[in-house]
């Protein structure tokens, strides 16, 4: 690997995340750097998707810009210094960094075997696709349930099918499972996504873009009792069941992984325990305004690691531990 690229690699994702800067790291060598690649083409595509000055069909252009860069690298100069100029202080200075040094990101990329690039080409590919389908969302949110799952397997979904593509590649254990985790995997990613969603709500607003659906969740076109709840926080506690049984999905594709896997099980049930409890916050204050934050805080991230890093190896406990986490909702069999 380049070397250049490979350090200024270690040092963007320190910057652009702090939740995967904590999480990859924990991931077996052959493959560390693989995801942790994977994560920032996929932050690229998130600055253009956010950038407030681009149009919607600026923001078309460089998408399919960017999908293209992958199968001609030549052209990530170009398209660097290009996307570069576009930025205003809308994209935080980290993302910018990683736009204007998206070439050494890139060539990153194409040193990699052809198992590993293969599904991380597909996965840039397709969300860029679906990126550009929803440009024109604005303030008045998505039309209903279905547009939102599609939006979640876009820009989330994708990620889960590469990372079980990378996984299965990486161990012919692991591999012997691929139908089953397949099967879970862009639900994974459906869960983390849409418990962003619920915690960034008022952070999309204020930047003019809503992803939560226009109208009710049932199917007779009318909103159960409200409890006390504005129609924003009921729509949010109807969602909060809809991500739960999604992440309820992602336990079942962590249980899958070997457990001699402690690596890959720490990757997966580190962000599948913060998104667990960020949504027992949402759903303790569904109707939580601009100034209220969800977030979990740093003592909740310390607790979850130190819990799940115990109970790694037992499917058992790491079940006992997600049902504690939801505790407010269905609850999984031990």
């Amino acid at each position: 690997m380049p070397r250049e690229a490979s350090e200024y690699q270690q040092r963007a994702l320190a910057q652009v995340s702090r939740t995967f800067a904590l999480t990859i790291p924990t991931l077996p060598a052959p493959i560390r750097d693989v995801i942790g690649n994977a994560y920032l083409l996929c932050r690229i595509a998130d600055t253009i998707e956010d950038e407030p000055r681009l149009s919607p069909s600026s923001k078309r252009e460089y998408l399919q810009a960017f999908a293209d860069v992958l199968s001609h690298p030549s052209r990530a100069k170009d398209f660097a210094h290009a996307l570069g100029a576009e930025l205003t202080d809308g994209t935080p200075q980290a993302e910018r960094d990683l736009v204007l040094n998206s070439e050494l990101v890139i060539d990153f990329q194409r040193c990699l075997p052809k198992g590993q690039a293969r599904p991380i080409h597909r996965c840039i590919k397709s969300m860029c696709k679906g990126m550009a389908e929803f440009v024109e969302t604005g303030r008045e949110g998505v039309a209903n349930l279905a547009e939102l799952e599609r939006y979640c397997y876009y820009v989330a979904g994708v990620v889960g099918e590469m990372i079980t593509d990378v996984l299965c590649d990486y161990s012919d254990e692991i591999a012997l499972r691929r139908e089953k985790l397949f099967a879970l995997a862009a639900r994974f990613g459906h869960g983390l996504q849409m418990v962003n969603i619920l915690k960034d709500q008022h952070e999309d607003r204020q930047r003019g873009v809503n992803w939560l659906p226009q109208f009710p969740l049932h199917d007779d076109g009318h909103f159960a009792e409200m409890n006390g709840h504005s129609l924003a926080g009921h729509r949010t506690v109807e969602l909060i069941a809809v991500a739960e049984q999604h992440l309820s999905a992602a336990l079942q594709y962590l249980l899958l992984i070997p457990n001699h896997e402690t690596g890959i099980r720490r990757f997966l049930a580190w962000s599948l325990g913060f998104a667990a409890l960020t949504l027992r916050r949402i759903h303790a204050n569904p109707s939580f305004n601009p100034e209220e934050s969800v977030k979990i805080s740093r003592r909740e991230v310390y607790v979850t690691i130190a819990s799940t890093n115990v109970a790694i190896r037992s499917n058992r406990a790491l079940r006992w531990l997600f049902n504690r986490a939801t505790s407010y909702s269905t609850r999984v069999k031990v």
